[in-house]
């Protein structure tokens, strides 16, 4: 259950978030455009980042570019 850590993990890089444009969630609620998060984990599809909550979210990468 290494997820239940992500948030206290070293930060494996920062993104920075480009369009919170979703056909399917509510993704302008925890992502603000032009603002960069800290990826604590990161999969072929998804960038885990501390989001606008404070929490770790699971996002598609095509919100975000590399910093």
């Amino acid at each position: 259950m290494q997820h239940l850590s992500w948030s206290t993990k070293p930060t494996i890089k920062q993104v920075k978030c480009v369009h919170t444009d979703a056909k399917k969630y509510m993704v302008e609620n925890v992502l603000t455009p032009g603002k960069t998060y800290d990826v604590k984990n990161e999969t072929e599809e998804f960038y885990f980042v501390v989001d606008d909550t404070g929490q770790v979210g699971g996002f598609y990468k095509d919100y975000f570019e590399e910093v």
